[in-house]
């Protein structure tokens, strides 16, 4: 593992270059890797893991749209796309990337599936960690491992069509056979991470969901929210709202600050906007570290996970989460998105 310094903390990470596709090739090349469910990470790690050469089946309930996109997407029924427990029977790696909810309600019959010396696969430590309210407690004699890609299933796709690859996280939480880390390393090169750093299950369940419900998702869209409205509370129209708020960030500074880091970022801007925003940082730092400080606790607590089951597993859920989405899409500040969005260059017909 190479060694890395981190703001001034040396941590060990795993290359693709020390730890090549070949490698994780040849540590697979017995093994039968099942991707159960084909929802949000689903298709780009099985993809992924068909397009570097192991072998793969998808496992997904039959008839709903999507077992009618793994079918879309070159998996054939009856060879390479079956019934869950049906594919989790035929694999000696079981990749469990159904939802937290359906993971829940499925694990009896996928336990039942469980060989022993196979290998079971998360991407999220949610169903292992809160195992109280999951009732998610593997047996003793398979191992658990995890690989966590840090971006969304569309984007472990997007990057490794592109050739970058997408960083990701790694974990044991159980060695049965005394090759689960070789298993999980191989595994997490073969999805398409560029590398990997070594965490553990609830530090990956503890920083996820801290992150998605702060600065990744909620803490982002509630501040966008929050400086449209007050543009447009001061007589601001929405598109010059709209381009403030949320079109300069996400087309032009925030690439700019992926590229080269926020020190940069505020070098290269105006002296103007440079001592405004090196002044209002710390202010908004201070306002919200009690928010996280709270966040974290209810995510650590179990909080969190106790709603995130209560509510995706209610009858309705579906229909009330699509009127959330739906209150979000109607909204003033994102239609006047959607037409910014079609005014970008690309976008716009010719």
């Amino acid at each position: 593992m190479a060694k890395i310094d981190f703001g001034g903390v040396m941590e060990e990470v795993v290359t693709s270059e020390e730890f090549p596709l070949e490698k994780a090739r040849t540590i697979l090349e017995n093994e039968v890797v099942a991707v159960i469910g084909y929802g949000v990470q689903g298709p780009g790690q099985a993809l992924n893991l068909r397009d570097n050469g192991v072998r793969v089946i998808v496992g997904q309930r039959e008839g709903g749209a999507s077992w009618d996109r793994a079918v879309a997407d070159g998996f054939v029924p009856g060879k390479t796309l079956f019934p869950i427990e049906e594919a989790a029977r035929k694999a000696t790696i079981i990749q469990y990337l159904l939802s937290d909810a359906g993971q829940v309600a499925m694990w009896p019959k996928i336990k039942a599936c469980l060989n022993e010396g196979d290998a079971l696969y998360f991407s999220h430590g949610f169903g292992v960690v809160y195992k109280d309210q999951t009732g998610i407690v593997p047996p003793e004699n398979v191992d658990v491992i995890l690989a966590a890609p840090k971006g969304s299933g569309r984007t472990v796709r997007t990057n490794f069509l592109d050739g970058s690859g997408i960083n990701s996280s790694f974990a044991v939480f159980q060695d049965f056979t005394g090759r689960a880390r070789e298993r999980c390393l191989a595994m997490g090169i073969a999805i398409g991470s560029g590398y990997l750093f070594e965490t553990t299950f609830e530090r990956e369940v503890y920083s996820d969901l801290t992150g998605e419900r702060g600065v990744l998702m909620g803490c982002l869209a509630g501040v966008m929210e929050a400086q449209y409205d007050l543009l447009r509370r001061h007589g601001h129209s929405p598109s010059e709202a709209f381009n403030e708020t949320v079109e300069e960030l996400t087309q032009s500074l925030i690439r700019l600050v992926a590229e080269n880091g926020m020190d940069w970022m505020f070098a290269n801007t105006s002296t103007t906007a440079q001592r405004g925003a090196l002044d209002w940082a710390p202010r908004f730092r201070d306002a919200v570290i009690p928010v996280f400080d709270r966040l974290y606790e209810s995510v650590k607590n179990g909080d969190e996970t106790r709603r995130v089951l209560d509510v995706n597993s209610a009858p309705d859920y579906r229909e009330k989460l699509n009127a959330e989405l739906d209150a979000i899409r109607k909204s003033e500040m994102w239609r006047a998105g959607s037409a910014v969005r079609a005014l970008r260059p690309e976008n716009r017909k010719q």
